[in-house]
């Protein structure tokens, strides 16, 4: 309970949902294709998530975070985020298992060759919002997305103390259309908190040795 944040504060709008795009709040249909990966995927993994740590979540492998991304999302802990300035970069440190982006600034700055789970990004700045699009994806994200998701976030400062961050997602392989989605970040006093996920990745020896275990005994495991 202590690390728990319940969101109890409205946004200034009073909305229900963090999507704006579409009007009605909602994530778009997935493509047909995308709904039989999902389905194929899920059963898979239902029958064989004890078999391998690669069947395991990118959270239980204390890769990524549940609400990192990107694109951020709020969650029930760990939501802070620290942003940095530097000549010709801008770093964005996530609370929640200890993400970071570092992302080049302006147009000349060349991609590499490969990609990664939490994508290439490249900024600009538009007046005083910053700019960031990210492709060049691993896969294996939450919330439906693949490897061909475009990813557009847009920081603007609107006061002091606040930061409106807006997120456009596009994957024509999951998706039917894009959407968008819009929170604000509030300044937050205080340091960030040290994410050790299950230090040293013990989590995942118990849950596999404790799945090997079971089979030894000729017990089966519950899916």
């Amino acid at each position: 309970e202590f690390w728990y944040e319940r969101g109890i504060e409205l946004v200034a709008d009073k909305r229900t949902s963090l999507i704006i795009d579409p009007p009605n709040g909602r994530l778009p249909e997935q493509a047909p294709a995308a709904l039989r990966r999902g389905a194929a995927r899920r059963s898979y993994v239902s029958e064989h998530r004890y078999d391998s740590y690669e069947n395991r979540s990118l959270f239980d492998r204390c890769i990524m975070g549940f609400n990192s991304g990107p694109p951020m999302v709020s969650g029930t802990y760990n939501n802070n985020v620290m942003i940095f300035q530097a000549p010709g970069y801008v770093s964005i440190l996530n609370e929640m298992v200890h993400n970071v982006r570092v992302i080049p600034l302006g147009n000349g700055t060349d991609k590499p060759p490969f990609s990664q789970y939490s994508g290439v990004s490249r900024g600009h700045f538009e007046g005083n919002t910053l700019v960031v699009e990210t492709t060049q994806f691993k896969g294996g994200q939450s919330r439906g997305t693949g490897p061909n998701m475009h990813l557009i976030e847009r920081f603007t400062r609107l006061d002091s103390d606040t930061v409106a961050y807006e997120f456009t997602v596009t994957d024509e392989t999951v998706y039917t259309a894009a959407y968008t989605a819009l929170m604000p970040l509030r300044r937050t006093d205080g340091s960030l908190f040290e994410y050790a996920c299950h230090e040293g990745n013990i989590g995942m020896h118990g849950i596999l040795a404790g799945a090997r275990k079971l089979e030894s005994e000729g017990r089966e495991l519950r899916r």
